[in-house]
């Protein structure tokens, strides 16, 4: 029987992270897992990968590489500067740049931005996405916590923050880049 053989000259990749977002009765929540893994090796449990912006009325949440993930944190707010009250316009702009400025188009991550008013994926590939049911999940985890959380939105005992939560439970018995520390903002 043939031994596969793996390319032991490649390096670990970076995994981690799982976001979910979750719009329910008037609330709005982004909430993330803390690990972030490096191979087989978690090297930090306890990350936060969600974050107030502008000027605290945005949630952002990211997926990816870290530093491009805080690259384009930074860019967003300088849009949101320029864009005031505007998630959508910031975002839309924000997303044009990172598909055609050389150096930005490297960047590897995603995001999750909300508002009062919107819910948003923004990816590398120039998209910006509205959920049709207000419930996003992104990162090695964000299939799980989606699933979980379609599951759990229609139930009247839980809010946001609940079905959130519990979304991210479920993804971390799941997911070997998922764990239990969550961080979670809510507007």
């Amino acid at each position: 029987m043939a031994v596969p053989s793996f390319d032991q000259s490649a390096p670990p990749s970076w995994h981690g992270t799982t976001i979910v977002a979750v719009r329910k009765a008037g609330q709005v929540v982004v909430a993330g897992d803390g690990q972030v893994s490096l191979g087989q090796t978690v090297i930090k449990a306890n990350a936060r990968k969600v974050r107030r912006i502008g000027g605290g009325n945005v949630l952002a949440g990211f997926a990816g590489a870290t530093a491009d993930a805080f690259t384009l944190l930074e860019r967003l707010e300088a849009k949101l500067e320029r864009y005031p009250n505007h998630l959508e316009k910031a975002c839309v702009e924000l997303a044009k740049d990172w598909r055609t400025d050389r150096y930005l188009r490297r960047l590897e991550a995603m995001m999750v931005v909300a508002d009062a008013k919107s819910l948003l994926v923004l990816t590398g590939n120039g998209d910006v996405l509205e959920p049709a049911d207000g419930l996003v999940g992104i990162g090695s985890g964000g299939n799980y916590a989606l699933a979980a959380a379609r599951a759990l939105a229609d139930r009247d005992d839980m809010d946001a923050e609940a079905v959130a939560r519990r979304a991210l439970e479920i993804a971390a018995d799941i997911c070997v880049y998922t764990n239990r520390n969550v961080t979670l903002e809510k507007l």
